[in-house]
């Protein structure tokens, strides 16, 4: 998820109200607070953790603290500005998973950030987002050129189905023009169960079909903002 200046501009206008845009992931880099306590940190990336996929952007504004807790479980620790997406999951994703997630913001809610069943397709390259919960910030609403395509309902809840375009921007195969397809959950929530297939189907339903499964994590992204989660993702 690298972004340009101007990108940046359009992040920090979001925290007030204004629009922002999705930012896809990619290369940055990290200066570490030193009021944080990192245990095992791991810098920006991507691997392996005890049987489960993890990722790690984060551009230069901001200060994170990246920390693989267990299998299906991170910590992260945030202050700055600019855009960050941390998450734990699966590599390849699937389709038809039915995922379990619980999150503990915290000490105060997160100002500017979000949680998400969060992931990438090729063929056609594809970044979504199944959001769960957004503190400060409309995830459909507040991003310039999005449109409103339809809604689904799953899990407990009406999920509003967005779409945007993303025009020469990084991506995991590098600068590319993609699309963003998101699902957004009316009630809110920080832990529960999400059944991935209902949102492809709906989303495949209005012309946004997903190709081949690239990673799907449990990630929770922020935008010029500071504060701390622990997330625990599961498949069943």
């Amino acid at each position: 998820m690298k972004i340009s200046a101007t990108q940046l501009s359009v992040v920090a206008a979001a925290v007030t109200g204004a629009s922002a845009l999705f930012l896809p992931p990619g290369e940055g880099n990290v200066t570490l607070p030193t009021d944080l306590a990192p245990r095992g940190v791991q810098g920006p990336g991507q691997g392996t953790f005890n049987g489960f996929f993890w990722t790690n952007f984060v551009t230069s504004g901001f200060n994170l603290v990246f920390t693989n807790i267990a299998g299906g479980q991170y910590e992260a620790q945030w202050q700055g500005s600019g855009d960050f997406v941390v998450g734990q999951g699966f590599n390849p994703g699937s389709k038809t998973r039915v995922i379990n997630f619980n999150a503990n913001w915290g000490p105060n809610p997160a100002s500017a950030a979000i949680l998400s069943v969060y992931g990438w397709s090729t063929n056609p390259l594809v970044e979504y987002y199944i959001n769960e919960e957004a503190n400060n910030f409309n995830l459909g609403t507040a991003n310039p050129g999005t449109t409103h395509k339809g809604t689904v309902v799953s899990d407990g809840s009406t999920y509003d189905i967005y779409e945007h375009q993303q025009v020469n921007q990084p991506s995991i195969q590098g600068t590319a023009t993609f699309q963003q397809y998101l699902s957004v959950r009316q009630n809110k929530r920080t832990s529960g169960t999400v059944t991935v297939a209902n949102h492809v189907n709906a989303w495949a339903a209005l012309g946004m079909p997903l190709g081949t499964m690239n990673y799907q994590v449990v990630a929770v992204e922020g935008l010029s903002s500071s504060g701390q989660a622990t997330v625990t993702a599961a498949s069943e």
